[in-house]
């Protein structure tokens, strides 16, 4: 029986998707220090190119909007949605400098940098890492098959084993959305215990009378 293209897609997807799923404990990890980062005031700085850009803007609107329950808001920046500072910086500066310089003006000590790229190469989110590092921000890739340099420029990084940049991107929207679970999850979590309150002190132990 012939395989049609499109079918061949959807095999390569599964069979990425089987082999991907070895990620999960690093995804709910991203999720729930995302939820922790956030509560506690930093921010996430997300960026990417092409299609990548794109998941980066599904993330932060997950997250500055909501994923599936009502929750607050947190802070999130897709870093390419700004046209005009994007364009101004390539213009002045160069393309390679789109993130960095934006990742120098929003970026503080403790937040954390998301990169997304199927080639592991993009001289811009290469920059922004080593930017961010400077800064003292945390920097996590999603990116195509290893090894590659923005794996290597990374505090952490989820490589998706696939040949075909279509599939790293599909595989890089099912990492977004576990991350938003792991990061709601999180959230209710420690809404939960926030509203228990501290446990209680044991009450001392007083002296015996003689």
């Amino acid at each position: 029986m012939n395989v049609t293209p499109d079918g061949r897609h959807c095999d390569d997807l599964m069979a990425a998707l089987a082999a991907f799923r070895a990620s999960c404990p690093v995804v709910h990890r991203w999720g729930t220090e995302l939820a922790r980062r956030l509560g506690g005031g930093a921010r996430l700085l997300v960026a990417g190119n092409g299609g990548s850009a794109a998941q980066a803007q599904h993330l932060t609107a997950e997250l500055v909007g909501r994923y599936r329950e009502d929750r607050p808001p947190f802070s999130a920046l897709a870093l390419h949605a700004d046209t005009s500072s994007t364009t101004a910086i390539a213009n002045d500066y160069g393309v390679q400098e789109v993130f960095a310089r934006q990742t120098c003006a929003h970026g503080r000590a403790g937040d954390i940098l998301m990169l997304l790229s199927t080639s592991g190469a993009s001289a811009n989110l290469l920059a922004a890492a080593a930017e961010a590092h400077r800064i003292g921000m945390t920097v996590w890739a999603l990116t195509g098959p290893a090894p590659n340099p923005l794996e290597a420029a990374g505090d952490e990084a989820l490589c998706v084993d696939a040949p075909v940049s279509a599939t790293v991107q599909e595989l890089h929207l099912v990492a977004v959305h576990m991350i938003c679970e792991a990061f709601d999850q999180a959230v209710e979590q420690a809404a939960g215990e926030a509203a228990r309150g501290p446990a209680p002190s044991p009450a001392p132990v007083g002296k015996g009378i003689a």
